[in-house]
């Protein structure tokens, strides 16, 4: 494991700060500016940014042509689907909620490795995503596990479930690049290729918004300082920042900070959206980071 200097713990932090920020803006654009409309303005923007340092990409014989149906699906599944189902979830969850449902992925992971990679399941792998489940049912059931027969979820509690295996699906096709050689391409390319095809789906799906009369765009002031956040910020300096401070510490580490996520949620919660977090919140978010570390532990000698 290499050391945490204060350089590669910025870069781990920082993303997290901004991805709950996202949840926050996601909380303070509903009624201004519709879910899908949202998702697919701000990938638009995140792609003209992109466009005059990852412009050759696209070019005829650019790598992005030799695998267009493994970024189609990426993009389907990361930038197309799971941030239109985390705006979406947040017209009825709150961020919290949001973010510590999230926190269901281990779970995901495992049974997706195992079903479709053929990946072997540790025992402490799901002894960590039970324990980080049994966090999410807290948060499902308000802190009171005695309800869990009589559970009504809100619609955007179950948006942000599915979003979350969406993403598993997306982070195990990362993990398996097969004969694309996107590790080696420059971060903004690669970026710049999952925003393009993930801004096709989107715009596809608010084809469907605007069918279902949905759509909704307040042009403001705030609504514009909002999209330029989200195109920004959780977008472009956090996926840079990421994959900096995932290079230097490696994944496992930084699965701990990714957990800080709904920490700085609650905080921004609190002090922006005016909803405290309640005491169920903290146990929820404690059992799913004694879960992340669970299933991290190394093997020891005598095992």
């Amino acid at each position: 494991m290499n050391p945490l200097t204060p350089r590669v713990i910025f870069y781990l932090v920082l993303p997290t700060i901004l991805w709950a920020g996202n949840a926050i803006v996601g909380r303070l654009a509903v009624g201004e500016i519709s879910p899908i409309m949202l998702n697919t303005l701000r990938w638009s923007l995140a792609a003209l940014i992109l466009l005059p340092i990852g412009w050759r990409l696209l070019k005829s014989d650019g790598p992005i042509w030799q695998n267009k149906i493994r970024f189609f699906w990426l993009g389907l599944l990361g930038v197309g689907s799971y941030n239109a189902l985390l705006y979406l979830s947040l017209e009825t969850s709150t961020p919290i909620n949001v973010t510590l449902i999230g926190g269901s992925m281990p779970m995901w992971m495992i049974i997706i490795g195992a079903l479709f990679y053929q990946q072997a399941v540790q025992f402490k792998q799901m002894m960590g995503a039970l324990i980080s489940l049994l966090g999410v049912v807290i948060v499902l059931t308000r802190g009171d596990l005695s309800s869990i027969l009589d559970i009504q979820l809100v619609v955007g509690d179950l948006y942000i479930l599915l979003a979350t295996i969406l993403w598993g699906f997306y982070s195990w096709m990362l993990s398996r690049p097969g004969k694309s050689t996107e590790r080696q391409w420059p971060w903004a390319e690669f970026l710049l290729a999952q925003v393009l095809f993930g801004v096709f789906w989107s715009t596809a799906f608010l084809g469907v918004e605007w069918a279902a009369d949905a759509v909704v765009f307040e042009f403001t002031q705030s609504t514009i300082a909002l999209l330029i956040f989200v195109a920004i910020a959780p977008s472009l300096i956090a996926y840079r920042c990421w994959g900096l401070g995932v290079t230097a510490a490696g994944p496992a580490m930084a699965a701990f900070f990714a957990n800080l996520i709904p920490l700085f949620t609650a905080l921004m919660s609190a002090a922006l959206l005016r909803e405290p977090p309640e005491l169920f919140h903290g146990v929820a978010f404690l059992m799913i980071v004694a879960g992340i570390v669970i299933s991290s532990l190394k093997k020891s000698s005598t095992d």
